[in-house]
């Protein structure tokens, strides 16, 4: 798999569906799930007065901006970035319409025509507040300092996660916010095996997890808040396959700088 898979159709219709279509077994729709997370995340002692018509959120890996478009409900400045031109295509296309149609498979050549509608989902009227971009998460110097910046099941799909890490410091303002969410599939198809984060043992015989990584990087300038979250997912595939995945969602604080 490289980036060239995730601008196929059948991957857009996926994606569509896993942002817009219907849930499944129970499990509550991911985007707007951790969209709901970032917003009770900013909504804490150190919000300031005014703080939701002032911030500044950022998303990375938007895909076909199901959270953007749910963030944009609470903040006026929200700007979506992902490297499929396809995903972002797609997510203009809703902003500019409303609709977007797309198929799911049943199985063989057997397809369903749905459409995402954002008018049933109360997220037209602050569509218009989200700012779509392709761009690359990892060139982080395209990017300002923000109140909040979200990375949704992206930390595992980057050639270099300590290297995006590493420069969230320069890019969020004090007392703002770092949310991630990963299930952490470490495959060597997106990220070498010199480049994990965790997932191996160390060299003092000890199991590293990818959220110890995270910690050794993020630690001098963000502070974890609470524990890591739970945030399960459905996609579906056809009628009789879907993947059941189960990510985790840390919010990390940015430590007020110190005056020069």
């Amino acid at each position: 798999m490289n980036q060239a898979t995730y601008e196929t159709d059948e991957l857009l219709n996926q994606y569509l569906d896993f942002h817009y279509g219907p849930e499944h077994f129970g499990v509550v729709n991911y985007p707007a799930r951790c969209a709901q997370l970032c917003v009770e995340a900013l909504s804490g002692p150190h919000t300031r007065e005014g703080f939701r018509e002032s911030a500044r959120v950022l998303e990375l890996g938007s895909a076909c901006g199901r959270t953007a478009f749910e963030l944009a409900r609470h903040f006026q400045h929200v700007e979506a970035v992902d490297l499929s031109a396809r995903f972002i295509e797609a997510a203009q296309h809703l902003q500019q319409t409303g609709q977007h149609p797309y198929s799911v498979a049943i199985q063989g050549e057997l397809l369903e025509n749905r459409s995402a509608d954002l008018a049933s989902l109360g997220l037209r009227q602050t569509a218009h507040r989200v700012k779509f971009r392709v761009g690359d998460a990892c060139a982080v110097e395209e990017h300002q300092r923000h109140d909040l910046i979200f990375a949704g099941n992206l930390l595992d799909r980057l050639a270099q996660p300590a290297q995006f890490l590493a420069g969230m410091q320069a890019r969020i303002n004090d007392d703002g916010l770092l949310v991630i969410s990963s299930p952490y599939t470490l495959l060597e198809a997106f990220t070498g095996r010199d480049a994990w984060l965790g997932g191996f043992i160390d060299e003092h015989s000890k199991p590293r997890t990818v959220l110890d990584g995270m910690h050794a990087i993020l630690n001098d300038d963000f502070e974890l808040q609470g524990k890591p979250v739970d945030v399960h997912f459905v996609i579906r595939e056809t009628a009789r396959k879907f993947q059941h995945t189960v990510a985790e969602l840390t919010v990390w604080r940015r430590r007020r700088r110190q005056p020069a």
